[in-house]
């Protein structure tokens, strides 16, 4: 079965385990979900991730990460562009996830990243998603 957005399906994988109380969540792998990752481990919303190969498309694990208190680290994934309709922003204009508290990941020309470090480099791009 075809999938028409690999980026909310693995929003939506991380979202649903998190509130399960899943240690790992599985993911079809690809090379923008390991950079969003990435993006998550470096910014502290998961423990770390791991690409398993499987001889096909690949896995990518995201081991989820939880306060003492057992609730997610993750409080909000919101996927902003969407095949159906892209998001674009140039860099004076990318505006702070709940007054800094989140991130929001855009793809630039230079590669995958925050909203804080394209708005230092003054590169726009497409907003993937917010996280807080």
């Amino acid at each position: 079965m075809s999938m028409s957005d690999p980026i909310a399906d693995m929003l939506t994988r991380i979202r649903n385990a998190g509130k399960a109380k899943f240690p790992t969540v599985d993911i079809p792998g690809s090379k923008l979900k390991v950079e969003l990752a990435k993006i998550l481990k470096s910014s502290g919303y998961i423990k770390n991730y791991k690409f398993v190969d499987d001889g096909k498309q690949g896995m990518l694990r995201v081991y989820l990460k939880y306060e003492s208190s057992g609730t997610h680290a993750i409080y909000g994934l919101e996927r902003i562009s969407k095949p159906s309709r892209r998001i674009y922003t140039a860099a004076k204009d990318i505006k702070p996830v709940y007054n800094g508290l989140g991130i929001a990941i855009i793809s630039t020309s230079k590669g995958v990243m925050t909203d804080i470090q394209a708005k230092k480099d003054n590169l726009g791009g497409e907003i993937l998603c917010n996280v807080w």
